[in-house]
């Protein structure tokens, strides 16, 4: 009456992990990940000024486009100084290390 359920494996390690790509290994670069995370930054806050510059200008008439855009830019500024300050206390925190 009662029969196994055919069909159910064991869990094979190596599928549970992503496959990575040796083009992906590549992209791995600290420069070139801050370098772009500053340029997205630096767009956020073009495209915010953008926005008031219209909503000045009367082409935009929704407020809360303006507000979201700046309040946007606002955070990825605010989240892009954390991120270097931590970044510039990590290279102190080293250079005080003993060898």
């Amino acid at each position: 009456m009662t029969e196994g359920i055919n069909g159910i494996n064991g869990i094979d390690p190596n599928k549970l992990a992503p496959e990575k790509t040796k083009q992906e290994d590549k992209n791995l670069d600290f420069s070139k990940l801050l370098k772009d995370a500053i340029e997205e930054v630096n767009s956020i806050q073009k495209n915010a000024d953008k926005v008031a510059a219209d909503y000045a200008a009367g082409n935009i008439t929704d407020i809360h486009q303006v507000m979201i855009a700046a309040e946007k830019a606002s955070l990825s500024l605010q989240l892009t100084t954390e991120v270097t300050n931590r970044i510039v206390e990590a290279y102190k925190e080293i250079m005080r290390m003993q060898i």
